[in-house]
C-alpha cells in the first residue's frame, strides 16, 4: 500500500461510509467512492484505483444485500439469474469498451437520465405501489435479457450509475416497488462486482490493505442505508433516487465539458 497520510485515510473512510449508504438505498455510491479514491491517491495507477474501488464496494453491497434479504420480499432466484446475465453482459461491454469513446456516450446517458428524472417526477406513483406477487415467467425472461444483459453490458462499457439504472429497470420491468427493486439490485450488483473483482485480483491491481480498511466503513454505511430504506419506505427511496440521478447528470456534464 502506498504511503497515505492520516488525513487522507480519514477522508477515504468517510467517503466509503457515505458511498455505502447511497449504494444501499438506491445505487450510485460509485459516484462518490471512485472520485474520492482518485482525489486521495493522485499518483496511484488507474487500474489500482478501479480494483480497490471494486474490493471496497463489493463488501458494502453484500452487507446491504444480506440485510435486504432478511427483511424484504426479495425474489432471490430471479435476482441471481439476472445477476449471472449481468456478469456475462459486463464482460461483453468491457470487450468493446476500448473501441468506443466515453465522450460520445456521456451526452446520450445525460439525456436518458434527465428523461428518467422527468418521468419519476411526473409519475408520483412510480415505484410506490405494493409488489404484485411473484413475477411472471415472461417478465423474468425480459428482466434477464434487458436488465441483466443490457445494463450489465453498459456497466462493462461505461459504468456510472449502473446501480441506479438497475433500480429503475427492475421497477419498470418486474413492477417492483422501489424498496424491493433496491434489494434485488444489490444481489445483481454482488454478482457483477464479484466478476470484476476476480479479474482485478488476477491482474494484481487491488490495494488490499487500504481496501480492507475502507470496506469496514462501506459495510457499515451499506447496512445502515438498507435498514433506513426498509424503515422509511418507497417514498424515501424515490427522493434519494431523484437526488442521485441529478448528481449523476451533473457529474457526467462536468466530465464532458471540463
Amino acid at each position: 500500500m502506498p504511503d497515505i497520510s492520516l488525513t487522507t485515510l480519514v477522508f477515504l473512510c468517510a467517503a466509503a461510509l457515505v458511498a455505502g449508504w447511497i449504494d444501499a438505498v438506491v445505487g450510485g455510491g460509485g459516484l462518490l467512492l471512485l472520485p474520492a479514491l482518485l482525489l486521495g491517491l493522485p499518483h496511484v495507477p488507474a487500474a489500482h484505483i478501479l480494483g480497490t474501488n471494486k474490493a471496497v464496494a463489493i463488501v458494502g453491497t453484500t452487507g446491504a444485500a444480506v440485510t435486504y434479504v432478511r427483511k424484504a420480499p426479495v425474489q432471490v432466484k430471479t435476482a441471481v439469474r439476472i445477476g449471472l446475465a449481468a456478469l456475462a453482459g459486463s464482460m461483453g461491454g468491457a470487450f468493446f469498451a476500448a473501441g468506443i469513446s466515453s465522450d460520445v456516450l456521456r451526452p446520450v446517458i445525460m439525456v436518458v437520465l434527465l428523461g428518467v428524472a422527468a418521468f419519476v417526477m411526473l409519475r408520483p406513483s412510480f415505484g410506490t405501489a405494493e409488489g404484485k406477487g411473484p413475477a411472471t415467467r415472461a417478465r423474468v425472461v425480459t428482466a434477464i435479457i434487458l436488465v441483466g444483459g443490457g445494463i450489465g453490458f453498459y456497466d462493462g462499457l461505461f459504468g456510472p450509475g449502473t446501480g441506479t439504472f438497475l433500480v429503475l429497470a427492475l421497477t419498470a420491468v418486474l413492477h417492483l416497488d422501489l424498496v424491493t427493486a433496491s434489494a434485488t439490485a444489490k444481489i445483481v450488483n454482488v454478482c457483477t462486482n464479484a466478476g470484476a473483482l476476480a479479474m482485478f485480483a488476477y491482474q494484481g491491481t487491488v490495494l488490499w490493505q487500504l481496501a480492507a480498511l475502507m470496506a469496514v466503513f462501506n459495510l457499515a454505511g451499506g447496512m445502515f442505508g438498507a435498514r433506513m430504506a426498509l424503515r422509511k419506505g418507497a417514498e424515501f427511496v424515490r427522493g434519494v433516487l431523484l437526488l442521485v440521478v441529478f448528481s449523476l447528470v451533473a457529474k457526467l456534464a462536468f466530465d464532458q465539458w471540463s
